[in-house]
């Protein structure tokens, strides 16, 4: 069965970085477009990164963009989204996601998104 599961979280200090990592297992890997999204307390998920399956295209929400880098390595399974210049504002529970359907083209929507990770827990110190 698909499984997505998260690790690299943590708490860091404004203007810090982190590198979150996601192991997939269960599917084709480099068919699936892989997201990133992130909720805070109180409010709704919402998208932060895309990349396509073989890792050429890649998508951001304006407030990550210069800052935030999504990358994919199909040989080992993973998806990584490398976080620098953290912001308070980012703390959140960070979760990836693998699209719905193969080779679909870019989308920020949640429901285009079939499966989900645990999340993975980033809190930002100011």
């Amino acid at each position: 069965q698909v499984q997505l599961v998260e690790s690299g979280g943590g708490l860091v200090q404004a203007g810090g970085s982190l590198r979150l990592s996601c192991a997939a297992s269960g599917f084709s890997f480099s068919g699936y477009a892989m997201g990133w999204f992130r909720q805070a307390p109180g409010k709704d998920r919402e998208f932060v990164a895309e990349i396509n399956g073989r890792g050429i295209s890649t998508y951001y929400r304006d407030s990550v963009k210069g800052r935030f880098t999504i990358s994919r390595d199909n040989a080992k399974n993973t998806v990584y989204l490398q976080m620098n210049s953290l912001k308070p504002e980012d703390t959140a529970v960070y979760y990836c996601a693998r699209r719905r359907d193969p080779y679909s083209s870019y989308s920020s929507s949640t429901t285009e998104y079939r499966y989900w990770g645990q999340g993975t827990q980033v809190t930002v110190s100011s």
